[in-house]
């Protein structure tokens, strides 16, 4: 037996490392750990993917009907008869004034897989069109900009997951955590034979023990610089630094997909 010291900076063996991806928590994702209560309604393009009306994922809408979430989340509901998404909410046991709206479709990559996680991203058309509300319901603005984002900037993600690492029950109320992108290579070294990072994804931690998505938070948000960059796909457990988060990058190949499936399905574009 052998193991691979893991040091930041290029990994000489990254190359070399066939992974499957096998160590994502059990549901629909992840949820924030360590986290703080978003101010009420500061994001309001951010929307809760519920099924029978419990939260199941996070997602972002994009346009008046269109939401941007993670593509595994679809494993969590059985028909799309039983699935909401519920916008302008801050709790979620408050429904005043939120707005909540049927979904007609879902489309996700062919390239998508279950295993590996590649591509996991989904759009998703509302039955309805959205009525944008002053503050509380807003589309959010896609990167125009396809540049990687370098390791060490400071991000957030956000998201109504659970806040315990070993609970069930989403949080009530949003909640953000803050996290650095790691190094690719390095993110791959850390994860050894469990999963390939490509370009296409992004690596995110914190330092500190328990600060992190976790079950619930699949398909939230990824900000840098105040400026959407990613989805929550995935990881090894919750709040360890040894098992960042994983997220799907909103990479040049992810937005031409985006604007391909709107346009032909709305005649429009989202950049």
């Amino acid at each position: 037996m052998f193991y691979i010291m893991c040091t930041k900076g290029p990994v000489l063996l990254a190359s070399l490392i066939i992974c499957i991806w096998s160590a994502f928590t059990d549901g629909a994702g992840v949820s924030i750990v360590g986290g703080k209560d978003v101010k009420a309604h500061s994001k309001p393009w951010m929307v809760s993917i519920q099924s029978k009306k419990e939260h199941i994922c996070g997602g972002v809408l994009i346009q008046d009907q269109w939401v941007l979430t993670a593509a595994h989340c679809q494993k969590s509901f059985s028909s799309l008869g039983d699935v909401t998404v519920l916008l302008g909410a801050h709790s979620l046991k408050n429904e005043k004034n939120t707005i909540r709206v049927g979904i007609e479709r879902c489309e996700i990559p062919r390239t998508f897989s279950m295993t590996t996680k590649a591509d996991d991203i989904m759009l998703m058309k509302l039955k309805d069109k959205v009525k944008v509300k002053k503050e509380k319901v807003k589309t959010v603005k896609l990167p125009k900009s396809h540049k990687d984002i370098p390791s060490k900037t400071k991000c957030q993600v956000t998201g109504w997951g659970v806040t315990d690492p070993n609970g069930k029950k989403a949080s009530d109320t949003l909640k953000y955590v803050e996290v650095s992108i790691i190094e690719r290579d390095y993110c791959a070294c850390l994860y050894k034979q469990n999963l390939v990072i490509t370009e296409d994804m992004l690596c995110a931690g914190n330092k500190k023990p328990l600060h992190d998505a976790c079950l619930g938070d699949s398909g939230g948000p990824l900000e840098c610089n105040k400026n959407l960059v990613g989805l929550v796909s995935g990881g090894s457990g919750c709040g360890d630094p040894k098992k960042p988060g994983v997220y799907t990058r909103l990479s040049e190949k992810q937005m031409s997909w985006i604007n391909n499936i709107i346009k032909r399905q709305s005649n429009s574009t989202v950049f």
